[in-house]
């Protein structure tokens, strides 16, 4: 066959079959009297030969080599193909996530979209400090998709630049807890952690308590407690049991204490609250440390019944608890009556 047949039953362009022969590729085997190339079948083999190896991703010259050498062996040019063609695809993800985020903020102008790269540069800093510049040094009215920052915010580990990321992001409006929501869900307990954190900083914004919610259910203490500290502030009762278990574990005790008192006195919980924490200073398993604690939170509760409880405590077997419990059992009854939940003085 003559070139421009080949090129027609083949689909490789008279061009790039001139090419091929230049290279010594593929070679005609013949020529006419006028000339012309003229291509065998085995001729025509060989160049569907080559385009599959190109579509593989090989060069001219790799393919050359591969066809001619008989000792070629293809394994590790195969390896190295695999490793070039993931590294591409990260790139091109790369570049795809940062189009998107672009196009996410709905740029105006050049000017509002080399803001959005001018920031994703500075998120990719190995600088803490110029990531966190980064997120401060957005103008006022910025738009900033919450994509981005959530996005920023879950892999951050410095804290400083995570607290400006998390700030960043309330402030950013959209939907940054949809944006969150799948790193509440992530094999990585570091991400969860942050996710549940953001969320918890933006409580009030629609899905958070749904959310916040599911993570009271994680394996992880420090998931829980965040979300259980949110959940509490924002009066939802199902958080009751992760902030008691908070103060036996003496996970952000203190604080999960408060967040107790304040749904007891503003939420209706206080009898739910009270028998949480008496069943768990009856436990056979809690030891003194947690035994204090819980006689600590009790003090944030209202209502008479709490004197009735630290008074019995105060004759306590366990030294320790009983000096504390008589500590507070004075304050306690130095309360004003709107303390204690009384109605009348």
């Amino acid at each position: 066959m003559l070139i421009g047949d080949v090129a027609r039953h083949s689909g490789v362009s008279a061009r790039m079959l001139r090419h091929y022969d230049a290279l010594g590729l593929v070679r005609p085997t013949g020529r006419t009297v006028g000339g012309y190339r003229e291509y065998s079948a085995e001729d025509v083999r060989r160049i569907f030969h080559v385009e599959s190896l190109r579509s593989l991703g090989l060069s001219l010259k790799q393919i050359g080599r591969a066809l001619e050498d008989p000792a070629f062996t293809p394994s590790a040019l195969v390896s190295d193909l695999i490793r070039w063609t993931e590294d591409r695809l990260e790139r091109e993800q790369e570049l795809l996530e940062r189009l998107r985020a672009v196009d996410a903020s709905a740029p105006t102008g050049w000017q509002d979209v080399l803001r959005i790269v001018e920031l994703m540069q500075g998120l990719d800093s190995t600088s803490a400090a110029r990531r966190q510049q980064a997120v401060l040094a957005r103008p006022e009215g910025a738009s900033v998709p919450a994509e981005l920052l959530a996005g920023a915010v879950l892999a951050e580990s410095d804290p400083n630049v995570a607290g400006a990321l998390r700030w960043a992001l309330a402030r950013a409006g959209g939907d940054g807890v949809a944006a969150l929501a799948a790193g509440v869900h992530s094999e990585d307990v570091d991400i969860r952690r942050r996710a549940v954190l953001a969320i918890a900083g933006m409580a009030e914004a629609p899905g958070a308590t749904a959310v916040l919610a599911d993570a009271l259910g994680d394996p992880d203490t420090r998931v829980r407690g965040h979300a259980a500290l949110a959940l509490g502030r924002q009066g939802v009762a199902g958080a009751v049991p992760a902030l008691v278990g908070m103060v036996v574990e003496g996970s952000n005790d203190v604080e999960a204490a408060e967040v107790l008192g304040t749904l007891s006195q503003h939420f209706g919980c206080a009898e739910r609250i009270m028998t949480a924490l008496v069943d768990e200073l009856a436990a056979p398993t809690a030891d003194s440390a947690t035994r204090i604690r819980l006689t600590q939170a009790l003090v944030e509760l209202p209502g008479t019944s709490v004197q009735e409880v630290l008074r019995r405590l105060a004759r306590d077997d366990d030294r320790a608890v009983a000096l504390v419990a008589s500590a507070f059992v004075t304050v306690v009854d130095e309360r004003s009556p709107e303390d204690l939940g009384d109605e009348d003085p």
